[in-house]
């Protein structure tokens, strides 16, 4: 089975090194590609000399969307059987691929999504972020008849069907929520698993006060459509 770790990646130089070295640690028969989004920093040239990864630098930032995208382009066209994100700034622990790819490998599910709050975890985030976390819960509980406690997670595996899907159609601008909608309207068996988050090991979050009210307003409207459509 190939298999392949997408980091998706935006001025992350401090950070994209441990990475791309913590993956090759815990799963050493994984490739590994880094889209880098446009990034004005070093990420490119220091994900590069590790020698461990692929790296496709977009000309531009393009955004989460596009970046993952691409990711997923790229596994459809090397043909993987399954893909992990996982994002470039450390948050995210190398070691819990194995726990979230388990119910890919035993196909209990098509795409699995890390979750920080079936666990013990100490992430908290900003009391927007929380906010926006609760409401697509409530979402979920309208629209799919399911508790999905974490659809902003950005730790998630997909096996082949999921990949050739979100390869060829995939949300922009702020993915994750709208993906398990998109991914259950095809049919496809979504779960979670518990995980931990790290804080993050340096640099900043790009999502400020205002980018996580547009956040919720958006993501939310673009889910109501997506579902009331036939």
């Amino acid at each position: 089975m190939k298999k392949i770790a997408i980091i998706p990646a935006f001025n992350e130089e401090k950070n994209i090194e441990k990475v791309i070295l913590s993956i090759k640690q815990w799963q050493p028969d994984f490739d590994i590609v880094v889209i880098n989004d446009g990034s004005v920093d070093l990420t490119s040239s220091v994900a590069r000399q590790t020698k461990q990864a692929v790296v496709i630098d977009l000309p531009a930032n393009i955004g989460i969307g596009g970046a993952v995208q691409t990711g997923f382009i790229y596994s459809r066209r090397k043909d993987y059987d399954l893909a992990v994100q996982i994002d470039g700034d450390g948050q995210h622990d190398a070691a819990e691929i194995e726990k979230l790819i388990e119910p890919i490998l035993t196909q209990k599910a098509d795409m699995v999504i890390g979750s920080r709050f079936l666990s013990q975890s100490k992430y908290k985030g900003t009391i927007w972020r929380r906010l926006g976390i609760k409401i697509f819960t409530l979402l979920n509980l309208i629209f799919l008849g399911e508790k999905i406690t974490d659809s902003t997670s950005g730790f998630r595996a997909f096996n082949r069907r999921a990949i050739e899907i979100l390869s060829q159609d995939y949300p922009d601008d702020f993915p994750e929520p709208e993906t398990i909608f998109f991914l259950k309207k095809k049919g496809l068996k979504v779960m979670e698993v518990p995980v931990s988050m790290n804080f993050r090991q340096a640099g900043r979050s790009s999502l400020t006060f205002f980018k996580s009210i547009y956040y919720m307003i958006k993501v939310t409207l673009a889910i109501s459509i997506m579902m009331l459509r036939k």
